[in-house]
């Protein structure tokens, strides 16, 4: 039998009713995967997912960059530790608790999973979209990466790295939605989004813990903050820009910024605990 999740079957079929629930009938996964190496991914293949797209995209168009940490002030929330013992396929992949990653402040006293982007000043401005795939990995039972950016009509590669269930309900309001299952490990499946959006929420009905958060924008002037809070927009022209940072629980703040040609200029954001 080619599933090999431990969840029994009859749970299987419920589920596979639910996610209908959450966002329209999965899409047939099996007329748009591939089959992948079995083979776990490493812990630098993953480290390199994340840092691929959490790191500046910016590049070609000019000289200047913009960069900048978010800052936190105050004490940090409690994690809100994951139970996973509905799955034990997603129990047996942790030795260790596992947080929610919805607010992860560094030990430097910045802020992770912060998306950055340019929201203004490139008006008139066209930039080729970027034909390298950017991969959503489900990986034990966790979606790598947290959030991150994506170009309009760059394709997103999706993946399953888990023996188990899983879907992406994901529900942009200006583009279409979709909902795709992938029961089986390895299966991968290439999306698009057709239209700026910040953010779109991608979930699994299966696990729901699990989330994704997307920026879609036209240019590849965004940036995510990773361990040590940082963002960077490189290869900008220069000009005058409205700098928007977007965080899933602390909301969104603004600043404009003015960046002379082969300049740098420091932008910091500043979150303060609720």
């Amino acid at each position: 039998m080619m599933f090999q999740s431990r969840i029994p079957l009859l749970g299987v079929v419920s589920l596979l009713i639910a996610i209908g629930c959450g966002g329209g009938k999965p899409s047939d996964a099996s007329a748009t995967t591939d089959p992948r190496d079995s083979s776990e991914p490493s812990t630098i293949q993953l480290a390199q997912a994340v840092d691929q797209a959490a790191q500046p995209s910016g590049g070609g168009a000019g000289s200047s960059t913009i960069h900048g940490q978010a800052l936190f002030q105050g004490s940090a929330p409690e994690p809100t530790r994951i139970k996973m013992d509905a799955d034990p396929q997603c129990a047996l992949q942790h030795k260790e608790a596992v947080h929610q990653q919805n607010v992860v402040v560094n030990p430097n006293g910045t802020l992770q999973h912060v998306f950055v982007y340019i929201k203004a000043g490139l008006e008139g401005r066209t930039f080729p979209t970027s034909t390298q795939p950017v991969s959503l990995d489900q990986h034990s039972c966790l979606y790598t990466p947290h959030v991150f950016g994506i170009q309009t009509n760059q394709p997103l590669e999706i993946i399953n790295s888990d023996s188990t269930l899983h879907n992406v309900n994901c529900k942009p309001t200006k583009s279409k939605p979709f909902n795709l299952a992938q029961p089986m490990k390895g299966m991968k499946t290439r999306k698009t989004f057709t239209a700026p959006e910040i953010m779109v929420k991608c979930a699994c009905n299966v696990h729901p813990w699990m989330a994704a958060y997307i920026g879609v924008l036209e240019h590849p002037y965004f940036s995510v903050t990773g361990e040590d809070g940082r963002f960077t927009l490189a290869g900008l022209p220069a000009g005058q820009y409205t700098v928007e940072a977007w965080h899933e629980t602390y909301g969104v703040q603004t600043q404009t910024v003015s960046v002379g040609e082969g300049a740098t200029q420091q932008c910091d954001f500043t979150y303060k605990a609720q």
